[in-house]
């Protein structure tokens, strides 16, 4: 009987939905499991939660006068924007930041992204989230909304269901964003195999390919 090859390890990344650089970084990550996936080298892919904003507001806040706050004037939150604009459209996707009024709290897509794994879609509700956010303008710290890109996703109902219940993962979720940020964690996307920090940033698909590919040649000889 045939079985499936063995993977080469668990890769998460460690993210937050929020995060432009993210997106990038997965869509760059689509590149390298690719060109690696050619060589026979494939992972078991997770996501981990951590929270650029755990002090935000349950409901969210209004963007523009938040990032106004954040970065000092709106001109400015402007200006990084275009730049997260122009890396967008390098990698091949494209911001709507026009269309983004509202920066949410994500606490609620992490626990979707989190009970999205046993299914194994957690790769797929990431980047609904990522498009919903940033290309659409969803408001992706709303329940309803969630459900709904899950379910466009591929999650199962009894899924659904436990999200919908509003308890399920938010433990685990808050207890692991606290977690990574206390083990030195600092800036998302990160890049973990099998717990080892990799490496943080969107760095392009030929360098992630590299960076993996020489991690599993570190941990083989270290298992040796």
């Amino acid at each position: 009987m045939d079985t499936a090859p063995a993977t080469a390890g668990r890769l998460e990344i460690v993210s937050d939905a929020i995060c432009p650089w993210c997106w990038i970084g997965k869509t760059h990550l689509d590149g390298a499991l690719e060109i690696l996936r050619a060589e026979g080298l494939t992972f078991d892919i997770g996501w981990l939660p951590y929270q650029l904003n755990p002090d935000m507001p349950t409901e969210g806040v209004e963007r523009a006068t938040y990032r106004a706050q954040k970065f000092g004037s709106l001109e400015r939150s402007q200006q990084l924007d275009a730049q997260v604009a122009e890396a967008g459209r390098a990698a091949g996707i494209e911001f709507r930041h026009d269309l983004m009024l509202r920066t949410p709290n994500t606490v609620e897509a992490h626990r979707l992204i989190r009970l999205a794994g046993p299914a194994g879609v957690q790769h797929a509700v990431a980047e609904r989230l990522f498009r919903a956010y940033f290309q659409e303008g969803k408001d992706i710290g709303d329940r309803a909304v969630l459900s709904a890109e899950g379910e466009a996703a591929g999650m199962p109902a009894e899924a659904l269901a436990a999200f919908a219940a509003g308890g399920a993962a938010r433990e685990e979720v808050m207890g692991e964003s606290l977690g990574l940020a206390q083990a030195g964690i600092s800036g998302v996307p990160s890049f973990l195999l099998d717990r080892h920090l990799l490496f943080s940033g969107a760095m392009p698909a030929e360098r992630m390919a590299a960076g993996f590919r020489r991690a599993v040649e570190i941990l083989k000889a270290q298992a040796a």
